[in-house]
């Protein structure tokens, strides 16, 4: 079952919400802080009352075991891009416990019905390289359409 997340789920969320914190953190401890503080965990709070987000939750028998935070972009028409209306998956997480048992092709076929439902003609997300989710995006139908690359200078 999906569902939209209300203020007793936050609790749940935010232990998932830890998971893809500590995967960042591990992966680039040169950009994302360790630890996970009020600070961060307040910050999913907004997408409960924000117009243009929502927190999504899958449960299986009473247990919330993924999350999607989405925003919902209008971007309007400006002297280099036509206008788009993206529906943008944030943060994305099935608890490992629920992993490879159908959770996020439930989750990403209510978002694609949901996004459906709103006008929009396409989900966009975005991820990390050390994310081995890659393949799970690309099973399901996500393609790469843009790419962004860092020069690191080297220590002298």
């Amino acid at each position: 079952m999906i569902r939209l997340a209300v203020m007793e789920d936050m609790e749940r969320v935010n232990e998932l919400r830890k998971i893809v914190n500590d995967l960042h953190v591990q992966g680039r401890p040169d950009i994302f802080k360790p630890g996970f503080g009020e600070e961060v965990r307040a910050y999913a709070m907004n997408y409960l009352v924000w117009e243009n987000n929502d927190i999504l939750l899958c449960e299986r028998d009473g247990v919330i075991c993924g999350f999607a935070m989405v925003d919902y972009i209008d971007k309007p028409e400006n002297p280099y891009n036509l206008a788009r209306r993206i529906y943008h998956i944030a943060e994305i997480c099935v608890d490992p416990a629920y992993r490879r048992q159908g959770v996020g092709r439930e989750m990403m076929a209510y978002m694609e019905a949901d996004a459906k439902k709103r006008g929009f003609d396409r989900i966009e997300l975005d991820m990390w390289e050390f994310n081995d989710a890659l393949s799970f995006y690309e099973a399901i139908g996500f393609r790469t359409y843009r790419r962004y690359m860092e020069y690191v200078f080297e220590d002298d």
